[in-house]
């Protein structure tokens, strides 16, 4: 299996990710982004390729448990977080992760999580229905050790802390996902667009 086999799919994640990194949210090849294939498969991007510039070539298979399925390519040092979701979720069809500024800077001062109210641009997130609701965003301290990590987010969501599709690491910037591209695409946008509202807002109306 290699991403070849899955043209259409190929051709939508490229796409996204080179809107993406036209935005500036994946500067210096950060950010990292998968799409599910079966219940034990992802096409994820590989390590260090710039994602303003995405193409096939820059792109593997990975299985969920085994990792890469061709050794000759290496994927983020991020994987297991990817791994992980689609594990802990079969509804679960894609995973993006952006690196934005504003992502970034919020993730280090807002404490566990980020509170955000009063936003019509919220109901771009699945399940929230009105401005009026408290959307409320985990922020997982960053760690080098992925596994680590990715197991700390594991326990989050079976605690039920992860009501909404994303959370942020501090300092190091956003993880959403949907059912499809589509719609982890939408959340990503949503996200971002509160992310750089709350930016721009005086600093003492921060959570």
């Amino acid at each position: 299996m290699t991403p070849a086999d899955h043209p259409d799919i190929v051709e939508q994640f490229c796409g996204i990710c080179c809107d993406f990194g036209e935005r500036g949210w994946c500067r210096a090849t950060s950010g990292n982004f998968s799409a599910r294939i079966d219940d034990c498969h992802c096409l994820i991007t590989k390590s260090g390729r710039n994602k303003a510039r995405l193409t096939i070539e820059d792109l593997m298979m990975c299985n969920f448990d085994t990792g890469a399925m061709d050794p000759d390519c290496k994927s983020s040092a991020e994987t297991p977080l990817h791994m992980h979701l689609y594990q802990l979720d079969d509804a679960v069809g894609a995973v993006l992760h952006t690196h934005s500024v504003a992502a970034t800077v919020l993730s280090r001062h807002a404490g566990d999580s980020l509170s955000i109210t009063g936003y019509e641009m919220q109901k771009a997130l699945h399940n929230i229905s009105s401005h009026e609701e408290n959307v409320t965003i985990p922020i997982f301290k960053n760690d080098q050790d992925m596994n680590a990590l990715a197991e700390r987010v594991t326990t989050a969501w079976r605690d039920g802390r992860l009501a909404v599709p994303g959370f942020l690491i501090a300092g190091h910037g956003l993880y959403a996902w949907g059912k499809d591209l589509d719609e982890a695409r939408r959340h990503v946008e949503g996200f971002e667009f509160l992310f750089e509202c709350l930016w721009q807002e005086p600093l003492t109306k921060l959570p």
